[in-house]
């Protein structure tokens, strides 16, 4: 049986990536889905184009995306798809967005790319063989204080005004670290965090498509991810995590759980 190939999936997310930023200054059809949650006419462009490119070499694979959602009929070949992550930013003009892809295997993630096409940085990584950024290696950071630390992390629009805000958990790790970013793309936050930009990433309510390429990026960069609250799969809903260096993953976690509500 055919099986995938980090080249394979980097040269989709490339082809397409290249399109997307073409396109980000034409006539998007910008769409809401929500009041603060858009899509625009390359989000499904990027999405039919890897869709059809995972059916045509693997037409028996799963393939959860965010714009069809979550079909899951064969638990065993598993694909996560964001088309584009950070579309407000992309619809804005920002160049802060990102193409992500992931293929598990039996429950376990296989191979992640994540692609910027703003700067031309390709994120990959392959499971038991280390993370890279443009075919170069890369690892986590090395911070071991928190009061060094750049953190990131992002909100949901739909949770601003209920006990699961993200507020409160802000505001504390901003008290303790050296600053907080958001930056308006979960899947290049993770990225960043593989890479050693930043030394760690969390939120709220993330889809299997937000985080599963950035999660094996991290843990092979020499990371840890794990959700935060739930006890749950990564992979199943939209549970909340944590992701950062050896270092401070422990330090964060215990910044997050002082939170009466989450």
């Amino acid at each position: 049986m055919k099986k995938p190939e980090l080249v394979e999936i980097e040269a989709w997310a490339r082809e397409i990536g290249q399109v997307v930023k073409e396109m980000q200054f034409d006539d998007l059809q910008t769409e809401h889905k929500s009041k603060a949650d858009l899509v625009t006419r390359a989000d499904m462009l990027s999405e039919a184009f890897l869709k059809g490119k995972v059916k045509q070499s693997f037409p028996d694979h799963s393939i959860m995306a965010e714009e069809s959602g979550q079909h899951a009929d064969n638990l065993e070949h598993q694909w996560f798809i964001d088309p584009l992550d950070g579309t407000l930013n992309y619809a804005h003009g920002l160049p802060i967005y990102a193409i992500s892809i992931a293929y598990a295997y039996k429950g376990e993630l296989q191979m992640g790319v994540i692609y910027d096409p703003s700067r031309d940085e390709m994120f990959s990584a392959e499971l038991g063989k280390g993370a890279s950024l443009n075919g170069k290696p890369i690892r986590v950071s090395k911070i071991d204080k928190l009061i060094d630390a750049m953190l990131i992390t992002g909100f949901r629009f739909h949770l601003l005004d209920t006990p699961r805000s993200n507020v409160d958990n802000f505001l504390n790790l901003s008290h303790v670290t050296q600053t907080v970013r958001r930056l308006g793309s979960a899947a290049l936050d993770l990225a960043y965090v593989a890479c050693g930009r930043v030394e760690g990433f969390w939120e709220i309510a993330l889809y299997p498509w937000d985080a599963a390429a950035g999660i094996l990026l991290i843990r092979e960069a020499g990371g840890i991810v794990e959700p935060i609250y739930e006890t749950v799969s990564l992979f199943e809903g939209a549970p909340s995590l944590l992701a950062a260096n050896p270092e401070l993953f422990e330090q964060i976690k215990q910044v997050l759980l002082t939170k009466k509500y989450h």
